[in-house]
């Protein structure tokens, strides 16, 4: 239940060919600054040298995208495909948007429209999947499973949006509404700004984290696993509950996860690195070479107060910065799509508009979520490490459709009761006395209300 996949901001330290079309913004180019260009195959997308001063117009930019990451992406997609007539532009402080990331989704997630216009983005898909957990048989679900890795992700969106609407390798040093300042002071102009650039520290959340690092390796031999295993238990458990997730991507590549669901954000890189060797070799697969990396702290909500989180919120906020992703799992693709889908139908792009239409959004999904918060805080806050191995064993023991349903967050009333009822793998008693004394608990206390809503 606890894969995961989302865009890996940091939260320990921040919570076919399609013709461009041309920025139709009137711009001369910034003075002075270093050039910087990003190459990705055929298409070329500048940074410095698209930091241009706006002349003679009210606003350049209909919109500007804050962070060329997965929300703000998506977004800036769907609008060229179904709002061409407005002028967009997306900036991102890195080399290419996405950044170094893999993004995956289950099948069932998506409706078939959603699915038909994030075809381009898939860079993989499995039929089925796996689960493995101590002193059980490995578990093979018929459930579909699709990655987006960040290199297609970025090439799609040059293909789509036109270099004149991608600009690299350009650090943001203030927004507001409508306008973003560039860090040689140059200052962009927009009907709105969308801010994308990932989560902050919130007083209105309390967290736990999901912590990871990826290795996508070259193996010696065909490794020959034919589905992801999204989640192997069977491995020696620390730092709270650890798993390792594996991406079958070629018959000789893998991208191999070491994993946590912990209390505290720390990473330790170099020990993770040498955990995944260690897995690897258990497997049977001899690494040839390393490919790339890829880390990050992702939250995990335990309670909080969805209007303090949205209080004075002016500036529009996406993904992780608008708490629009699955609170247990932390899947951010599916509600990156439906809010995507949502904003193209606006008939206005004005800040409050804009701003109002995501917090609606993001309030609703909160509302009817309460019940996965309650069992990350009966997770985090009265499970130990191997009882947290027993709490997710026991879940993938239930039907396969009530599975499918909890990773999309559709649960009904039946599947809440069907997932709590029966002996809990935690000494009730003492779950009652750890949550009692917790600051979250009291915090959820507080702040929730209606968790099976």
């Amino acid at each position: 239940m606890y894969a995961r996949r989302i865009a890996a901001g940091d939260v320990g330290s921040t919570l076919g060919a399609r013709k461009p079309v041309r920025d139709r913004g009137k711009v001369v180019d910034s003075a002075g600054g270093p050039q910087h260009t990003t190459h990705r195959g055929d298409r070329r997308v500048d940074g410095r040298a698209h930091n241009r001063r706006v002349t003679g117009l009210r606003h350049a930019f209909d919109i500007v995208f804050a962070g060329g990451g997965l929300a703000n992406g998506l977004i800036a997609y769907r609008l060229r495909a179904l709002r061409p007539d407005l002028r967009i532009l997306v900036v991102e402080q890195e080399a290419t948007l996405g950044g170094n990331h893999t993004w995956s989704f289950h099948e069932p997630d998506l409706t078939p429209a959603q699915h038909a216009w994030c075809a381009p983005f898939v860079s993989h898909r499995w039929s089925r999947q796996e689960v493995r957990f101590a002193g059980d048989r490995p578990r093979v679900l018929d459930t579909g499973y699709l990655s987006v890795a960040s290199t297609q992700f970025h090439d799609e969106m040059v293909q789509r949006l036109g270099v004149a609407a991608i600009r690299c390798n350009t650090r943001l040093v203030d927004l507001t509404p409508t306008s973003v300042t560039l860090d040689d002071q140059s200052k962009i102009t927009a009907g709105c700004v969308i801010d994308g650039r990932g989560p902050r520290p919130d007083p209105a959340l309390a967290l736990g984290y999901q912590k990871f690092l990826g290795r996508e390796v070259e193996t010696a031999a065909p490794h020959e696993l034919t589905h992801p295993i999204l989640m192997d238990a069977t491995v020696p458990q620390r730092d709270g509950y650890r798993f390792v997730y594996t991406l079958p991507l070629s018959p000789t590549r893998l991208l191999i996860e070491d994993t946590f669901y912990a209390d505290r954000p720390a990473l330790d890189v170099s020990h993770l690195r040498q955990g995944i060797t260690d897995y690897a070799a258990r497997q049977g697969w001899s690494i040839a070479r390393d490919v790339r990396e890829e880390h990050g702290v992702l939250p995990i909500v335990l309670a909080g107060d969805i209007d303090g989180f949205w209080q004075d919120a002016e500036l529009p906020r996406v993904g992780l910065r608008a708490g629009l992703f699955h609170p247990t799992t932390g899947y951010s693709l599916p509600d990156a799509v439906r809010l995507a889908d949502h904003l193209a139908t606006l008939p206005e792009f004005t800040p409050e508009r804009v701003a109002a239409t995501i917090r609606d959004q993001s309030i609703r999904q909160w509302q009817t979520r309460g019940f996965f918060r309650l069992l990350n805080r009966m997770l985090f806050l009265a499970a130990t490490g191997d009882e947290r191995q027993r709490v997710l064993a026991r879940f993938y023991r239930l039907p396969e459709p009530l599975i499918r349903r909890f990773y999309a967050a559709e649960l009904t009333l039946a599947d809440q009761a069907r997932i709590l009822a029966g002996k809990p793998p935690v000494s009730l008693r003492r779950a009652l006395s750890s949550l009692s004394s917790s600051p979250a608990w009291a915090f959820a206390r507080s702040h929730e209300t209606g968790e099976g809503s």
